[in-house]
């Protein structure tokens, strides 16, 4: 499904606390109909669903109210109105923020009270009844009154933490029991039990039976549990707080981001400055912002000079020059002189916000990697309950004591942590995702973080990836009896309707030499090959070599000699990483212009750290083979792929796709196609351009060394993901055994309830604090890069096969075509004809009822002529 068919919906979710929680709340989102795909963050008690069949929101929260929890779509949930300027990112500060906070209080208050409570019952309960601690009357010598002071001490410890009892017996009930199930089964079965012992303590103090209300007080015959109940809900708690606190530390970078926008703008109006909230702001709206002060929106220049840091976006240190029609984006700051700025677009709706948005959106997504941790979390509460139902009886068969049965099985129960499970992977991806965005790396997945990371090859687009996008003339050769300046005229004539980089280097050294030409008129961009036009009335090209030999051999004429030498002058340039194009009037060429497009500065050591890292760099372009060639010594890349079409890069990376996980650097928008097409697609230099479609990652920044750091920090993330997976399977897998006293045979070894709620509190912390340890991540250094060996390249890419130049395949055929009676016909006969192998592109004109077929080698007449009838038309 492409990004334009989705439709995600954030819906916020409360009563979740493990991931059997999450688990069953997607479970039965996914059954309501209309849900293509729903993903559960517990994390940030979020959820994202897509609705693209048609589902409904209010559906979607029925369901899961009906699962024991609630949910609302969220206040960003939903595409933001032009008519409703909210600043989202104020609100997501807030909201974030608030929660989190108001949830630590929460948590923070319950623990306080309970322990209170939990110091003077366990100063009796351990203190007096095990090792003699003195106590005061009544308690003194009265085994009654000592259980009667737990049972009140540790009931109310259980009331304050009732959250516990509420949400497991919820959960179990709507068939979804979870983590406080555990809980509130552990320490309710012990509590219920210590009140059945003081009962019998009751019964033998009535029949003044003293020594025997001691033996139960003191364990002999059965025990009280009350301390214990009570010690496991204050532990399980104290690991609560430290998970939300390490929790709140995960979306650090998130608040710090969000904080950055201005509480308030100058705007002018009705000529006078006016000082406003910053989210009352609209597009339209004329602004000052002074030196230190920061951008309110986004917006663009209307007059003054400076320059503004936008480190907070891009993760580039050095200020940014502004002038006049220079865009600025909203939070960043300006530096020098005051701007006055106009805004293009609300406060809500800004490059920071769609940042944000990002990295929180990935967070509630899923990694394949977490696939193993959810079929376990699915299931792993009742095999638990199951377990310790087990083991009870076992113990009861082999010693027959109910309380040391009821203790290994309340430890089985407590010891168990789902929580951990379900927080491996999202806390991990959010520390990234965040880690990422300060560095102006954004991934808008999960899935696209992790895909990133295990790319085997990279392939990158020449112009405006590793080369500055900006191509130059460098030299100009006209024909004999051509002047330079007519070369130029007719040159500038043709190029003018052109937006091609080539095009734009061409006018401009025109403009520079005072060379003003009327533009060419019948203008025609022939894609991958050039330009023609008609210029004083004669016909015009500007192209390659290969075209221009395709064409003559099409007219049946031979090649000039004054041509040949201009492309061996061509050939010279090529070789040295220069474009040539010639240009031909009137059937004569008139010289050959030299364009040449530099490296970016660290274009050569962003190809050096990718294959240090095992990834295989191929370079496109639609340069000829020995440009290509050249700029790819330069730069050390050993597979280039020359003469591609703007169509044609799909298909490389389609068919390198089948050889290893492909990652394609873009710009995001003229290979949308390819980028597509990749198992990751990432969008380089995109700048304020955050929301591109087809990229899965989007690069801040114009760095090719950034493309390097994602995937650095996409391994990195995938390794910590493993470590917390592992750590959190191995607990369990390990803890549950030993609590169940499957060591007491060999060595005796049991393990009190109260260690194993320790023991279960910490699990999750530990987690937690192993996914921010990401924060110290240093993603620009290649200290830490596991250095592998390249991926050998496939067949279609070795240089011995590149080597050979297009220029001596392509040729071109025209067919003359009957039926055409609209453009959807032409569309069709163009699709028909490109789905034909060997056929680079298509010109269908519905004019001159013909298509003009450029091919990479002979392609049978009859072929071509099937595709044509086959689409429904004739040829003639």
């Amino acid at each position: 499904m492409t990004g334009q068919d989705k439709k995600d919906l954030k819906f916020n979710v409360t009563g979740m606390s493990c991931a059997a929680c999450s688990a069953h709340v997607e479970k039965a989102v996914r059954k309501v109909p209309g849900v293509a795909d729903v993903s559960v963050s517990l994390l940030t008690n979020s959820m994202l669903v897509d609705c693209s069949g048609g589902a409904d929101p209010r559906a979607v929260c029925e369901a899961v109210d009906r699962a024991g929890y609630g949910a609302q779509l969220a206040p960003d949930g939903t595409k933001r109105q032009e008519t409703a300027p909210a600043t989202a990112a104020a609100a997501a500060a807030a909201g974030t923020e608030s929660s989190a906070d108001s949830a630590i209080a929460g948590v923070r208050t319950r623990l306080i009270a309970s322990l209170v409570l939990l110091l003077p019952l366990m100063y009796v309960s351990m203190g007096h009844v095990m090792w003699g601690w003195p106590v005061t009357a009544p308690l003194n010598g009265d085994p009654l009154a000592v259980a009667l002071y737990e049972l009140l001490l540790s009931g109310l410890i259980l009331v304050i933490n009732q959250k516990f009892f509420i949400s497991g017996f919820r959960g179990a009930l709507h068939g979804g029991a979870n983590m406080d199930t555990l809980v509130a089964m552990g320490s309710g079965a012990g509590y219920i039990y210590s009140v059945a012992v003081c009962f019998e303590m009751a019964e033998a103090a009535m029949r003044g039976d003293t020594s025997g209300a001691h033996m139960l007080l003191h364990g002999s015959g059965g025990g009280l549990y009350f301390e214990a109940s009570a010690m496991i809900l204050t532990l399980v708690t104290v690991g609560k707080l430290l998970e939300a606190v390490s929790k709140g530390r995960t979306t650090d970078a998130l608040r710090a981001l969000a904080k950055l926008s201005p509480k308030t703008a100058h705007v002018l109006k009705d000529g006078e400055e006016v000082t406003v909230a910053a989210e009352a702001v609209v597009p339209g709206d004329v602004f000052i912002v002074r030196p230190g002060e920061s951008f309110p929106a986004d917006g663009r220049v209307l007059d003054g000079e400076s320059a503004a840091d936008e480190s907070m976006l891009t993760g580039e240190s050095l200020p940014v020059d502004k002038t006049k029609g220079s865009q600025v984006s909203a939070a960043t700051i300006n530096r020098n002189g005051a701007l006055t700025c106009e805004a293009t677009s609300y406060a809500g709706d800004t490059a920071l916000q769609h940042i944000i948005d990002m990295v929180t959106n990935s967070a509630a997504t899923k990694a394949p990697i977490t696939r193993i941790a959810d079929r376990v979390s699915g299931v792993f509460v009742p095999v638990v309950i199951a377990i310790a139902a087990v083991d009870f009886v076992i113990w009861m068969i082999a010693r027959g004591d109910v309380g040391f049965s009821l203790g290994r099985a309340i430890s089985v129960l407590v010891i168990s942590c789902p929580c951990a499970l379900g927080l491996a992977t999202p806390v991990a991806v959010m520390v990234g995702s965040g880690l990422g965005a300060k560095n102006g790396i954004l991934f808008k997945t999960a899935a696209s973080l992790e895909a990133a990371g295990r790319a085997e090859f990279v392939v990158l687009d020449k112009t405006g990836t590793l080369t500055e996008g900006k191509p130059r003339v460098t030299d100009i050769v006209p024909a004999a009896g051509t002047s330079e300046e007519e070369l130029l005229s007719v040159a500038s004539a043709l190029e003018a309707q052109s937006e091609h980089p080539l095009a734009v280097a061409v006018r401009q050294a025109a403009e520079e030499r005072g060379i003003k030409a009327v533009a060419a008129g019948d203008f025609r961009a022939l894609p991958g090959h050039g330009v023609q036009g008609t210029t004083g009335g004669a016909e015009a090209y500007g192209a390659s070599a290969a075209f221009l030999r395709s064409l003559w051999r099409k007219e049946g004429r031979p090649e000039e000699a004054s041509a040949k030498a201009l492309f061996e002058k061509g050939e010279a340039f090529a070789s040295e990483g220069r474009t040539p194009i010639y240009f031909m009037l009137s059937g004569r060429v008139l010289g050959v212009v030299a364009v040449a497009d530099a490296p970016r500065a660290g274009s050569a050591e962003a190809v050096r750290e990718l294959r240090a890292m095992g990834v295989q760099p191929v370079m496109l372009t639609g340069d000829n083979a020995k440009t290509a060639k050249a700029v790819a010594k330069q730069l050390g890349i050993e597979a280039v792929v020359p003469d591609v079409l703007p169509d044609g890069k799909e298909e490389i990376v389609r068919r390198l796709c089948t050889y290893g996980r492909t990652a394609m650097v873009g710009d995001g928008i003229n290979d949308a196609p390819a980028l597509t097409q990749a198992d990751v697609g990432i969008a380089i230099g995109a700048g304020t351009e955050v929301a591109i479609d087809a990229a899965d990652v989007v690069l801040m920044r114009s760095a090719p060394e950034d493309v390097a750091a994602a995937i650095r920090l996409s391994r990195q993330v995938i390794r910590n993901i493993r470590e917390n997976l592992f750590w959190a399977l191995f607990y369990n897998s390990i803890c549950i055994p030993v609590a169940a006293g499957a060591l007491i045979p060999a060595f005796g070894i049991t393990l009190d309830p109260m260690i194993a709620a320790a023991a279960m509190s910490m699990s999750s912390v530990c987690v937690v604090l192993n996914a921010l340890r990401l924060n110290l991540f240093d993603v620009h250094g290649s200290g830490h890069d596991a250095h592998g060996k390249c991926r050998p390249l496939p067949d279609f890419l070795k240089p011995e096969d590149s080597s050979k130049t297009k220029e001596e395949t392509v040729m071109t055929k025209e067919l003359k075509i009957e039926g055409m009676m609209c453009e959807h016909c032409v569309a069709h006969v163009k699709k028909g004809l490109e789905a034909v192998d060997g056929v680079v592109s298509a010109d269908v004109s519905l004019e001159k009822k013909n298509a003009v077929v450029t091919l990479s080698g002979d392609v049978p007449d009859a072929v071509l002529a099937k595709a044509v009838e086959d689409a429904g038309y004739s040829v003639v």
